[in-house]
């Protein structure tokens, strides 16, 4: 695998771990389901996409082809999972809302039965946009890390394959 797929990948990897001890210091509770949950701070897709963007700047330069390719569709993934997928995640929460409002139009009881339910469409979808700048800096930072610490891979010569 190669250098910047490594980094790129590990700043995705590592943005969602970091989300376990931000929602503790926020909740008091570890949870540690919170890896595979999507949103919250910081955002691993734009951890991803500017570690990768940074890395093609580093290596081919600002000027380039590349860069260009990286960074627009880096924006497109920032900002849909800023603003497409937050919005669907407010819609489910309405839906959620609308469901509690059925049962209690039925006259059923309220017996928090729908905090409870399994089925309730899950609402935490997207993010806010502090989450995608915090992702965004934490990308960067991982970006020039890596180049630095990571060991690049020594080219062979055809004479030394043989």
């Amino acid at each position: 695998m190669n250098r910047p797929l490594k980094i790129a990948l590990s700043a995705i990897t590592l943005a969602q771990f970091l989300k376990i001890p931000i929602k503790f210091f926020r909740t008091g509770r570890w949870e540690w389901s919170t890896f595979f949950e999507t949103g919250g701070m910081p955002s691993s897709h734009s951890a991803g996409v500017s570690a990768l963007a940074t890395i093609i700047a580093l290596k081919r330069g600002f000027k380039t082809i590349d860069f260009a390719l990286s960074t627009i569709f880096g924006l497109i993934v920032m900002y849909d999972a800023q603003g497409v997928r937050r919005q669907t995640g407010e819609i489910t929460l309405a839906v959620n809302d609308l469901a509690e409002k059925l049962d209690r139009l039925e006259g059923k009881p309220d017996e928090n039965v729908h905090d409870k339910l399994e089925k309730r469409l899950k609402e935490r979808l997207g993010h806010q946009p502090e989450e995608v700048v915090g992702g965004a800096l934490f990308g960067i930072a991982l970006a020039f890390l890596g180049m630095r610490l990571l060991p690049k891979k020594k080219k062979l010569e055809l004479w030394d394959k043989l």
